[in-house]
């Protein structure tokens, strides 16, 4: 309605002046020289990045949470091992691929194994640094707590129901009180690799995901990639895990930080695509692909 009562006005001001003229052959001219109104372009609202699905999400990140509390506290908990049983075990039981893994407890090795750990555990503040990361905020934390929480029931399930030695209960040169502890039959697999490589793989994710042109993404996936390495032969260095749980950890950790991102990548998001309006002699919405 708004724009026919723009056009019949000078639709009425054309014709008054063609009458005046009485000149049919000027009157075709000027209507084949007229010059439609045209609306100025704007830009659809952007799709956002991601998109959760609160039917699928909550249900996760709540049943992975709470049963990751609750395990962590059985875990660490498990009551020691008795003497016999831990000086009747013979290293030529451990499958060869993992046996070169078996060295003393290096209590030093596991505190250092400790600073990789926490460094990336909170590596995803970093979002707020960042203007169009922080407007989903806390979608992004939603998502973070999600993938957390994927790893942290695989993990703790896993050590929850296998027990097995850690390396260092197989080495002679590691005191007998420390081999007989609880937390010594929670070797499969490795945990903190595995968190490490859920938090910093995520993050690189995400980064890419907001800024699939940006040249330094490359950058956070190889910080990941070196917080990962760091701390699994860290902790393979202080007898803590065998290689095939490490192995186990970072497949499972990187996994889980590259996925969760991916599978709520909204598809109607596409940074090289714009959308426009247009109006004239038709009017309809414009597709931009910029290569």
């Amino acid at each position: 309605m708004k724009k026919l009562s723009v056009m019949c006005p000078a639709f009425l001001f054309v014709f008054a002046s063609v009458y005046a003229q009485s000149d049919s052959a000027n009157m075709q001219s000027i209507q084949r020289d007229t010059i439609p109104l045209q609306q100025p372009e704007t830009k659809v609202k952007a799709e956002p990045v991601y998109k959760l699905k609160p039917a699928v999400d909550v249900p996760i990140t709540a049943t992975g949470t709470i049963w990751s509390l609750y395990a962590f506290t059985k875990i660490y908990n498990k009551d020691p091992s008795s003497d016999e049983a831990v000086l009747a075990l013979n290293r030529n039981n451990v499958p060869g691929f993992d046996r070169w893994g078996i060295r003393k407890y290096s209590k030093t090795i596991d505190n250092i194994s400790y600073i990789p750990f926490y460094a990336s555990m909170p590596l995803p503040v970093l979002f707020l640094f960042d203007n169009k990361m922080r407007k989903d905020i806390g979608k992004l934390s939603f998502m973070y707590l999600e993938a957390m929480s994927i790893t942290g029931i695989l993990y703790t399930g896993s050590t929850y129901f296998v027990d097995r030695y850690r390396p260092y209960v197989y080495s002679d040169e590691t005191p007998l009180d420390y081999r007989t502890r609880g937390g010594g039959r929670n070797s499969f697999y490795a945990g903190h690799v595995a968190l490490v490589a859920t938090s910093t793989f995520f993050m690189a994710s995400v980064y890419a995901d907001y800024h699939p042109d940006s040249k330094i993404k490359w950058v956070f996936y190889s910080l990941a990639g070196a917080l990962t390495g760091g701390t699994a032969v860290l902790r393979q260095a202080g007898g803590l895990h065998f290689p095939s749980d490490i192995l186990l950890g970072v497949v499972q950790g990187t996994a889980t930080g590259l996925l969760v991102p991916r599978l709520h990548k909204n598809k109607l998001f596409n940074e090289h695509l714009t959308i426009l309006p247009f109006a004239g002699k038709s009017n309809g919405l414009a597709a931009v692909y910029k290569f």
